[in-house]
């Protein structure tokens, strides 16, 4: 075999290698559930429950903040963070939590947040010939 041949195989094969690593990260979500019964950090989806507030207390632990988070399921159970509670935790829509499940508490180590657009107030516009137009998630508009 020539050289150039034996070295692109090589090459194929570690991307090949390097595709198939990437892929075996990717998780799905779960629920608390599912999380109990599992025995790794999963991903769970869900809304903060605002009636049942949050906790933090930067005076007395500056590393603990907690609150209560309801599935995709409508489970709703304790969440403990062992952080800082996060800037404009209020304002998130959904959140994602990575963590574990112990006894009926969930403890994160990760929380990720989605918060709502800027362009939300703008969704729908009327134009001058009484028409409703879109606009998109940028705020380009998107004539129907």
């Amino acid at each position: 075999m020539k050289k150039s041949a034996i070295i692109g195989l090589i090459t194929i094969a570690i991307s090949v290698g390097i595709l198939f690593s990437l892929n075996a990260n990717t998780d799905t979500y779960s629920n608390f559930k599912q999380a109990t019964l599992s025995e790794k950090e999963e991903h769970v989806m869900g809304y903060w429950v605002k009636s049942m507030g949050t906790y933090y207390d930067a005076v007395k632990d500056a590393n603990h903040f907690s609150f209560h988070m309801k599935d995709e399921k409508g489970e709703v159970r304790e969440v403990i963070y062992a952080g800082t509670k996060p800037q404009d935790f209020e304002k998130s829509e959904k959140l994602v939590l990575i963590g574990k499940m112990d006894n009926d508490k969930f403890y994160a180590s990760k929380i990720l947040m989605k918060c709502p657009s800027k362009y939300n107030d703008n969704l729908v516009e009327i134009n001058k010939d009484g028409k409703v137009d879109t606009v998109g998630k940028y705020g380009e508009k998107k004539y129907n």
